[in-house]
């Protein structure tokens, strides 16, 4: 049997739930570092200018950065108007602060949007396309423990072929507890760590 794949995601965003940990990124950052995975990071644009120095980081620590909006509203609530305006206001916050282009790689919040042709049709105008995910940490649960994120990643990799896209978030301190020791659980399956380009055709 093949070695699985998956490629890591995070969605840096304002974290408002219980469980959120403002030293999360960094220490993500520290154990993807130590690690020597390299991860995408979806930036939502209201993030970036607030959290500058961590935003810029993911790009100085070799991370691929996408984009995740501006205001983290559900894609589907706005008109196609509305979905370019809070793009491309992102998009301009990014390179402002990261000084790298998201484009075309692009996360709807929530997910909300993903399967909506209006929304896809916006974004294709501006030059992005939306990446989902296979499997869902559970991360933003608010009873999510470190113990049940890793559960929820390292059981899918057991399941069979590859696990694909995963998805975490930078602000939930389980998520930053859990990670040092699910990477190592995930290399001692024997799990391959691949950029998101090997699921993804965005031509």
């Amino acid at each position: 049997m093949s070695e699985p794949r998956v490629a890591l995601t995070f969605d840096a965003e304002h974290g408002s739930r219980r469980g959120a940990d403002p030293d999360a990124p960094a220490r993500i950052l520290d154990a993807l570092g130590e690690a020597g995975v390299r991860a995408t990071f979806f930036v939502q644009g209201r993030w970036a200018t607030a959290q500058p120095q961590l935003a810029r980081r993911i790009a100085l620590d070799g991370h691929l950065v996408g984009n995740h909006s501006n205001y983290h509203a559900p894609m589907t609530l706005l008109s196609p108007a509305g979905v370019r305006t809070d793009v491309r206001e992102a998009e301009r916050r990014i390179l402002s602060v990261i000084g790298v282009d998201p484009r075309p790689w692009f996360r709807c919040p929530f997910g909300d949007g993903a399967d909506s042709a209006e929304v896809r049709a916006a974004l294709a105008e501006l030059g992005y396309a939306d990446v989902s995910w296979d499997v869902d940490s559970g991360d933003w649960h608010e009873e999510a423990t470190s113990e049940s994120v890793a559960s929820t990643v390292l059981d899918r990799v057991g399941d069979g072929p590859d696990p694909g896209i995963v998805l975490f978030h930078t602000w939930p301190a389980a998520t930053a507890e859990a990670l040092p020791g699910l990477v190592a659980g995930l290399v001692r399956l024997g799990t391959s760590f691949v950029p998101l380009e090997e699921f993804v055709d965005v031509a």
